[in-house]
């Protein structure tokens, strides 16, 4: 796998024209960064945290939310800084903003050479629509081998998918000798944060 090719499906114009397309009410997008403090997830070989990988990727979305959507949609983290929030108070935001979706962001791990990005939702059609928009727009441009989208009984999508869509990506495996390296890479991690952020888009608004 090329991983400097990482970006070689995505264009600048095209997403200047996405921008120009974007109209109506703002979307309220609720970015969940898995674990934090001392919660750190999944330790990779190299030893990076799945807490950092969370973070870095969900204040990239914020920032290309900001630089190249101007503001498009209204994007909130459940935490902004190496802090633990509860499962319940993730959950707890997401419908007090009245969110249109809620997207959980964490690293992957296994005792085997296991590879590539998979979505978990708790059953819900349109969870799932949301789910395959992301996964196919991640492993579509990146090149990251697709797992599928996968049903779980996680809280953090049970106590959300009642209000609004919800999925739980799985960005890739730290335990994966190349992926636990591609992840220390500031490039890599945004190319992930856009391939995701424009599947989240892609759902609100299909068609651009």
């Amino acid at each position: 796998m090329n991983w400097k090719k990482t970006l070689k499906n995505v264009s600048f114009v095209i997403l200047m024209l996405k921008i120009c397309l974007v109209f109506g009410q703002k979307k309220i997008i609720v970015i969940d960064p898995g674990h934090g403090g001392n919660d750190s997830g999944a330790i990779g070989i190299n030893g990076i945290l799945e807490k950092d990988i969370a973070i870095q990727v969900a204040k990239e979305i914020l920032n290309f939310n900001k630089t190249l959507f101007e503001d498009a949609y209204d994007v909130y983290l459940t935490r902004y800084k190496d802090t633990l929030i509860s499962l319940r108070d993730r959950s707890r935001l997401a419908k007090s903003l009245d969110a249109d979706v809620f997207i959980s962001l964490h690293g992957n791990a296994s005792r085997t050479q296991s590879k590539g990005m998979e979505v978990y939702i708790h059953a819900s059609k349109t969870s799932w629509v949301l789910g395959t928009s992301i996964l196919n727009e991640t492993t579509g441009k990146l090149g990251l081998k697709k797992r599928g989208v996968k049903f779980a009984n996680f809280q953090v999508l049970r106590e959300t998918v009642a209000f609004c869509p919800s999925v739980l990506v799985e960005l890739g495996f730290v335990s994966n000798k190349d992926e636990a390296y591609y992840f220390l890479s500031s490039r890599n991690i945004k190319a992930i944060a856009l391939a995701v952020f424009i599947g989240i888009i892609n759902y609100l608004k299909p068609g651009l």
